[in-house]
């Protein structure tokens, strides 16, 4: 099994979402659907942000960039083959160590880290 997590960062943290399996864009559009909006609502940013993720085939598939239109979701345009210019792997790692650290021994574990 196969455990991502996902961040819609803005002007803060927003949800940290615990995803099981694997990720595709059918499961990338619902999670936006249950979380993006009300993050930012959260964050206090009404509709004045912008989504960054890259272009993982979820990321630019018809399914969520149609979604994104319907919601008007202004989205970072990123470039091809670009994982080095994304900021967040660098956070991603830090945080990678710190739960290795904890040692988690389950999903629940892992989830409350």
């Amino acid at each position: 099994m196969q455990v991502d997590f996902m961040v819609q960062k803005t002007a803060g943290t927003g949800r940290l979402v615990l995803i099981e399996g694997k990720m595709n864009a059918a499961k990338y559009t619902e999670i936006l659907e249950e979380n993006l909006l009300q993050s930012a609502l959260d964050l206090r940013l009404g509709r004045r942000f912008t989504l960054q993720h890259d272009n993982d085939p979820k990321h630019t598939a018809k399914r969520t960039k149609e979604w994104l239109q319907r919601k008007s979701v202004h989205v970072l345009e990123w470039p091809s083959q670009s994982p080095d210019l994304n900021p967040i792997e660098h956070l991603w790692k830090e945080v990678k160590m710190a739960v290795y650290r904890r040692s988690p021994s389950n999903l629940t574990e892992l989830a409350r880290i």
